[in-house]
């Protein structure tokens, strides 16, 4: 049986689905809030349909493609860790070297979905694939891989603001600096999950870094976000429904906070999964608030 962070699905059954996570949707959805959230504030409300379907498209390719690069770095440690020992790789069921074939397939369609844009998103995509490329490893030498996430999640703004403007406006770094920051917290949580076995097999993370602080540390780093947020919104001169969107997405992290006094690892989890609804909430905001302030 798998275990309460492992996937449930009918897909489990396919190695490959699992390899890039088709049977567990929640990084898709980490990933497309931002996405949708930085198409909306580049194209004030009514981004390109071309732009929308290009970066939803490219989301997916790449979301696959990290997690395929991802188990291929952790291809040796993943089996001495309880969650996540049955994946494909350290349970033997796809071979390292036809992982990595597929890793370059993935970044082969990505290309020519940026084709598909302008020089200046071509350029950006070259940083994002680096960033893809080298977060998997970071864990090794570094107790902030959950940064190196972070900033993966939140190239897609610079990307999104030159696809839609072909310029790079000074507010854009304040929605990457929100993504950084709330990426970390909900990183942090799901990085508990694992923390025991991490600290057995040497395996580094924010989750280790921040120790007894830890859940502190995620709420600072919470408030930091939304704080953020309302100065994207004073920037972008928006309205009251955008402001009303993070209220309740604040609601959502004082929820997250007080499940996880225990530091249950069940817990942790749901926390981590239910940063989704943040996501899902500030851009139900950004897009009611565009069509009633455009």
């Amino acid at each position: 049986m798998p275990t309460f962070g492992e996937p449930r699905t009918l897909l489990v059954s396919n190695p490959w689905l699992r390899l890039v996570r088709m049977d567990r949707p929640i990084g898709v959805y980490l990933l497309m809030w931002p996405t949708l959230w930085a198409l909306w504030f580049a194209g004030s409300g009514v981004p390109a349909w071309h732009n929308l379907v290009i970066f939803i498209i490219g989301l997916l390719v790449m979301r696959a493609a990290g997690c395929v690069i991802n188990d291929y770095a952790d291809r040796h440690i993943d089996g001495l860790v309880e969650r996540t020992k049955t994946r494909p790789l350290p349970s033997g069921e796809i071979a390292p070297k036809h992982a990595l074939w597929l890793f370059f397939g993935l970044l082969m369609v990505a290309l020519v979905l940026v084709l598909m844009t302008n020089t200046l998103t071509i350029v950006l995509s070259l940083g994002g694939l680096a960033i893809t490329a080298i977060y998997p490893f970071m864990k090794r030498f570094t107790n902030l891989p959950q940064l190196g996430l972070g900033v993966a999640w939140a190239w897609v703004v610079p990307m999104a603001f030159a696809a839609e403007r072909a310029e790079l406006p000074f507010e854009l770094w304040i929605i990457c600096a929100a993504i950084i920051t709330w990426t970390i917290a909900f990183d942090t949580y799901y990085a508990m999950v694992d923390r025991e076995d991490d600290l057995k097999i040497g395996v580094k993370s924010t989750a280790i870094l921040f120790g007894q602080f830890d859940r502190f540390i995620i709420a600072l780093l919470q408030f930091a976000s939304l704080v953020l947020m309302v100065l994207v919104g004073l920037e972008f001169d928006r309205g009251g429904v955008y402001f009303s969107s993070l209220l309740v997405a604040g609601v959502f992290f004082v929820h997250q906070y007080r499940t996880t006094a225990l530091r249950d690892p069940k817990a942790c989890f749901a926390a981590f999964l239910n940063n989704h609804r943040v996501g899902m909430v500030i851009f139900v905001g950004i897009f009611f608030d565009y069509g009633i302030f455009p």
